[in-house]
């Protein structure tokens, strides 16, 4: 049987190298499969290679087997006719002939095990191309600052493509055909430096953010405590205590922030391309409908849309922090020695002002600059705390290239974070701004205490944290 299928597949050059290309893919596909079996990974280049670049190869390969029979076959028919003086007729399969019941059932095994190989490599390659590793490193330059951002964040255990196309068939094959284009614009180099936020196709917050989170849920007050140090030559600590009201469905209705997406709340507004400033808001309650204005003039394009989790939380898997929040982390957490003199001061200095071209030339000059001044300035620290200054700028290295990419023209505050508000970006602010009025006056408030109460407000020894923490 498989003696017939080879006589009949290497009559022709065509079949011939169709069968070669087949086998040398198949052959390839399985030790790498097997490598990887082995535990070795060698990130989405080899997934890609394995699960997606091969399979196409054997499959072209098949297909040339055929293409390449049947051309030798019309060869001979033409012959035969020429000699004959008949038309070329079709072809008869005779499965009383050995010869062909050979070749026929060598050609349906091979088919077979070929559509199974086929279909493993492809249910694979989806997974490939789904998983972090894949849409983070595949385009590196594009994605790095996305992905650093990702692996850092409170949803770095589950997948891209857990949040930006979620469960079906519709929203798998659009994401495919965005993806297209994308992979020609990172080839041809025609995507946008920093990369556009927000994605304005992205799914809706219903469909993908709601399968884990449950909105609706009664979340209640949280206590929430910030640490921040002063400018000053120690560095002075304060804190402020605050009790968010995050609230939520309870009973017939909904309490604090959360009630923003309760059931019978509904809320539009007109907003440009950024989503950071808001003209014209629709709040629309059990109790009727609401129309806010402001006097600010739309410039440029705007759109409508419809309130949902991600028009605060707009970056909850990709946040890029302030220079001042990531150095009152990093010395409120012991990575810097908060009693080295000056480091607030000079670390927001070394981390706003410096300007690098790449990662490893910040981390080189921002160490180089944390040491000469303390060299200049302190040199008995310098020479007391040398491991503490060189840690420091480490930490301060790593802060750098964790939230800046100047390849991608992404710097301090160029992705702004909605959740709260701060002088970087106004979040709640932009509603909640009393510039937002009804026809009969009536305004969208800015009042604290409506989403939290400050129970110490940069103080350094606050009260309220000896009774809550004896």
């Amino acid at each position: 049987m498989m003696r017939n299928f080879i006589s009949v597949v290497t009559r022709h050059w065509i079949s011939l190298v169709g069968a070669i290309i087949a086998l040398v893919a198949v052959v390839l596909m399985l030790t790498l499969v097997g490598i990887q079996m082995t535990g070795f990974r060698g990130g989405a280049y080899l997934g890609i290679l394995t699960y997606m670049l091969l399979p196409m190869v054997f499959a072209i390969g098949l297909v040339l087997i055929p293409v390449g029979v049947m051309r030798k076959r019309k060869l001979d028919a033409a012959s035969a006719a020429l000699h004959e003086a008949q038309a070329p007729g079709l072809p008869i399969i005779d499965l009383n002939n050995e010869h062909t019941r050979g070749v026929v059932l060598a050609s349906v095994v091979i088919g077979l095990l070929s559509l199974v190989l086929l279909a493993g490599a492809t249910y694979k390659g989806v997974h490939e191309m789904e998983s972090v590793a894949f849409c983070g490193t595949v385009c590196h330059t594009v994605m790095e600052p996305e992905h650093t951002a990702f692996q850092r964040s409170p949803h770095s255990k589950i997948t891209c493509a857990d949040c930006h196309i979620g469960a079906g068939a519709d929203w798998f094959v659009k994401s495919k055909i965005s993806g297209s284009w994308q992979m020609i614009s990172v080839a041809l180099n025609l995507y946008p430096t920093p990369v556009t936020s927000p994605v304005h196709d992205l799914r809706p917050a219903r469909d993908t953010c709601e399968q884990c989170h449950w909105p609706t849920k009664h979340v209640g007050d949280k206590l929430q405590v910030k640490t921040k140090f002063a400018d000053d030559e120690t560095n002075t600590e304060s804190k402020t205590v605050l009790v968010m009201k995050v609230g939520g469905q309870q009973g017939s209705a909904s309490t604090g922030i959360h009630w923003h997406v309760d059931r019978g709340v509904e809320i539009r507004y007109l907003t440009d391309p950024t989503r950071q400033n808001v003209y014209d808001i629709e709040m629309t309650t059990p109790a009727g409908k609401k129309v806010f204005k402001t006097e600010a003039a739309p410039e440029g394009p705007t759109e409508w849309r419809t309130m949902d989790c991600v028009d605060c939380h707009n970056r909850p898997a990709h946040v890029f922090y302030p220079a001042d929040k990531e150095l009152n982390s990093a010395m409120d957490d012991g990575r810097i020695d908060k009693t080295l003199p000056f480091i607030k001061r000079e670390g927001l200095r070394v981390l706003q002002e410096g300007k690098y071209a790449s990662k490893e030339e910040a981390r080189a000059g921002i160490a180089r600059e944390v040491e000469g001044f303390y060299k200049t300035s302190y040199a008995d620290v310098a020479t007391a705390k040398a491991a503490q200054i060189k840690a420091a700028g480490d930490a301060l290295g790593d802060i750098y290239s964790w939230n800046v990419f100047p390849k991608m023209k992404v710097t301090w505050g160029t992705h702004k974070n909605n959740l709260g508000h701060s002088e970087e970006a106004p979040g709640c602010f932009r509603c909640h701004d009393k510039k937002h009025t009804t026809a009969d006056g009536a305004r969208i408030g800015a009042n604290c205490k409506t989403c939290h109460a400050v129970l110490a407000d940069e103080e350094e020894d606050p009260e309220i944290l000896k009774t809550l923490r004896p």
